[in-house]
């Protein structure tokens, strides 16, 4: 091929405007088989077509070379889906919902009544399910997200800013359980540490009478100060003495409650004036939330508070050195040891930290929940759920957040399930300790969804190799 082409810039000019085409060539060569000579003898031919024939091995394979890597990072972002955490987190809550929906439709009459003659009209027992099943969750979701048969729009999302409300402490709180997870800790005394800021808020939201720009956040400190002390006590004797921290925070719990219990019964301390109930004063005005969008809305200052908590735990465990030394200790405490990291010290920091987050939910229940007055069930199971949405959020503040979400539309919206299909509320505690065993074994997950495990070696196909022959 060389040797016919001609070069440019030598003494034979370019064939395409010197040399005369015959009629009867196509593309330089003779109809008959023959080529085309030049009047010097050589063959004629196109310098352009030479180059595209030259070039279109290049270009075929360059070609094949893209679609492959567009068709690997397709499929290396299709793995990281399948390998990652929220895939297998958003199944286990479908599992979840779906395990529900077989309790509902169990447990409701008109499906066992209609079960007694599923022989003779199956079509009824089937109706009969979808009905209980698909109007309970129906209700749920009204009464929690949006309303669509609401008269006005702004009664539609009215759901979804009181699912906000029940889902702000959770949010705080399970802040609180995830940095201690982060950290190698499990705190479980999330109950204790909500109780004790809740009366240390309680006492100065009704015991001061200040401006509400002074009054408000110096009652989100009380309850910060009381869960960081609560849960720092844990740290210190785990510190010095090696105790175990889950036995610590489950005995400080029962401590708590009783200490709580013990002011609300005595005049002076926490209990309301002239009242022989254990109930505290009401809060006073300046110490209130105030809404954000009217008291219509659920939502008051506490969701702003609870959205820069988020921020500042994403912060400081992946962006600061305190949250790197605190996912050391979790990792390989020893390796921390040997980085020159005091692991007591530490420990005493994240329990700290993670007591302060918890307490600001404390606060939040005296501030924006329970206003006139509370006693010594003003946990209401917070401390407990927190651990769970720390479990769904995976430890991570954004995914604590949506998982406080989740559980905020499933606590408001089971209200409203009972109130219009009368399942018991309790239906909403059994979804949550189903997500929490589907999100303990995530290979059962991916067992019965048939998702690969993460690791599983693939199969990967070879690239095919495309050989041009140049004519």
């Amino acid at each position: 091929m060389s040797d016919t082409t001609p070069q440019h810039g030598g003494t034979t000019p370019p064939s395409d405007s010197s040399t005369p085409t015959d009629a009867s060539t196509v593309d330089g060569s003779a109809v008959d088989g023959s080529t085309a000579a030049t009047p010097t003898g050589t063959p004629a031919s196109d310098d352009r077509l030479q180059d595209v024939a030259a070039g279109a091995p290049h270009l075929m394979t360059d070609s094949a070379t893209d679609s492959e890597r567009r068709e690997g990072r397709w499929s290396d972002a299709m793995q990281s889906i399948v390998n990652g955490s929220v895939l297998t987190t958003v199944l286990a809550v479908v599992l979840a919902l779906v395990a529900s929906g077989i309790l509902i439709a169990l447990t409701d009459k008109d499906v066992q009544a209609a079960a007694g003659y599923f022989f003779a009209r199956p079509l009824d027992t089937l109706r009969a399910i979808g009905s209980a099943v698909g109007g309970s969750y129906a209700s749920l979701f009204q009464g929690s997200v949006i309303n669509f048969g609401a008269p006005t729009a702004a009664a539609a999302i009215a759901p979804i800013t009181r699912s906000v409300d029940y889902a702000v402490p959770l949010v705080v709180a399970g802040l609180g359980v995830a940095v201690a997870f982060r950290a190698g800790l499990f705190n479980i005394g999330g109950q204790g540490q909500v109780l004790i800021a809740a009366g240390a808020a309680g006492w100065v939201g009704f015991s001061f009478d200040l401006p509400a720009a002074v009054h408000i956040p110096l009652t989100i400190l009380a309850g910060i100060v009381g869960g960081a002390v609560w849960a720092g006590l844990v740290g210190l004797i785990k510190a010095r003495t090696g105790a175990n921290e889950v036995v610590l925070t489950i005995m400080l719990n029962y401590v708590a409650l009783y200490l709580l219990a013990f002011a609300l019964r005595t005049p002076g301390l926490l209990q309301a004036g002239g009242s022989p109930n254990p109930i505290s004063p009401a809060t006073r005005d300046s110490a209130l939330l105030p809404g954000l969008f009217g008291p219509r809305f659920g939502i008051n200052v506490g969701f702003l508070v609870a959205i820069a908590a988020v921020v500042v735990v994403w912060w400081l465990l992946n962006k600061s050195s305190l949250g790197f030394r605190f996912r050391t200790i979790g990792e390989n405490p020893r390796a921390a040891r040997v980085a020159g990291m005091s692991v007591p010290r530490l420990t005493i920091w994240v329990l700290v930290i993670s007591g302060g987050l918890i307490g600001i939910a404390g606060a939040y229940q005296v501030e924006g929940a329970v206003t006139t007055g509370f006693t010594s069930g003003i946990d209401a199971g917070i401390g407990f759920d927190a651990i769970t949405v720390a479990l769904l959020g995976r430890s991570k503040p954004w995914g604590t957040f949506w998982a406080a979400i989740l559980f905020g539309v499933l606590k408001n919206g089971g209200y409203a399930m009972q109130a219009a299909n009368g399942i018991p509320i309790d239906i909403v505690d059994v979804i949550q300790a189903l997500i929490v065993l589907f999100i303990a074994a995530p290979p059962l997950v991916r067992a019965i969804f048939r998702i690969p495990q993460p690791g599983a070696r693939r199969r990967t196909k070879q690239p095919s190799k495309r050989k041009a022959v140049a004519a």
